[in-house]
């Protein structure tokens, strides 16, 4: 497992999620990497290579872009969270105003969609959103009109992939999930947003929003793995799936139950082991 480099912040206030910064480096070293085999699935598919121009949304700290940018990818990412886009800049651009440096070698923004694909204003021919819906009610209400703007962008019968969890009975990590919920609910019963069920038409019912003509899907196996329960927790914090139960308790008891979920996964060498499942759909424009 990598190494972390994030000191526990024992003293932070415990009502709140943990400080931006510490989050993203979670997610970059912890999380991240467990969807790694989903984007290496749907790039051999699509067949990603030199001749491809990707925008990514929501790249976050940009491995997934990093392996498209490995199989000579045109890369753009898009993201609000400026601390993971940080954190993907240094992956991609770690040479960025060093004199000599490529001119174009990705590009990354955090303040909207770019005007082209490149400096010539190329449109994209792939499109990808490898942030997974399907585990809290009303996590895809913003990706129809995010694609909607997007769309513009991209080439006459480009590529769109949309990703999400698989059914909670193939995913270790669904009753995790819950406790989440249950923890948010418990001030507030009926809180919008909690965990739900991922349905079966998740994905097309996005892609009848925005427009798009389905045209195939695939189901890869993404298990989580951590060198501990510590990096499990921190891992899964990460993700901003505990904020509402943060908030509506403390950090400190979230960790503690989120700890108490994973004991059902924890092997005898002390590693956490949680099999998924998550599902791509590849439309076109």
């Amino acid at each position: 497992m990598t190494p972390t480099l994030v000191r526990n912040h024992r003293d932070a206030d415990l009502s709140a999620p943990a400080d931006a910064g510490t989050r993203a480096r979670d997610w970059a070293e912890i999380q991240e990497r467990m969807l790694a085999p989903l984007y290496e699935a749907v790039y051999d598919r699509l067949e990603v290579g030199p001749a491809t121009r990707m925008l990514s949304l929501g790249c976050g700290s940009g491995l997934a872009m990093l392996v498209a940018a490995a199989r000579g990818a045109h890369v753009t990412g898009v993201d609000s969270d400026r601390e993971r886009l940080a954190l993907a800049r240094a992956r991609l651009l770690p040479d960025e105003g060093a004199e000599g440096a490529p001119a174009h070698r990705a590009r990354l923004h955090d303040d909207g969609l770019p005007a082209g694909a490149g400096a010539d204003g190329a449109p994209y021919d792939l499109i990808t959103v490898f942030e997974p819906i399907g585990c809290a009610a009303g996590d895809s209400e913003g990706l129809a009109p995010a694609l909607e703007s997007a769309l513009p962008l991209a080439a006459r019968g480009a590529t769109v992939v949309l990703t999400g969890w698989g059914p909670p009975e193939r995913c270790a990590t669904a009753p995790v999930l819950r406790v989440a919920a249950r923890l948010a609910e418990s001030t507030r019963p009926r809180r919008p947003g909690g965990w739900r069920p991922t349905l079966r038409d998740d994905l097309e019912d996005v892609a009848a929003r925005a427009g798009l003509k389905p045209d195939g899907s695939g189901r890869v196996s993404c298990p989580f793995g951590y060198a501990d329960p510590d990096s499990a927790v921190r891992g899964l914090l990460s993700t901003g799936l505990f904020d509402a139960a943060v908030r509506a308790t403390d950090r400190s008891q979230v960790e503690k139950e989120v700890a108490e979920a994973l004991h059902p996964y924890r092997r005898a060498d002390g590693t956490v082991w949680m099999p998924n499942v998550f599902r791509y759909l590849v439309c076109t424009t």
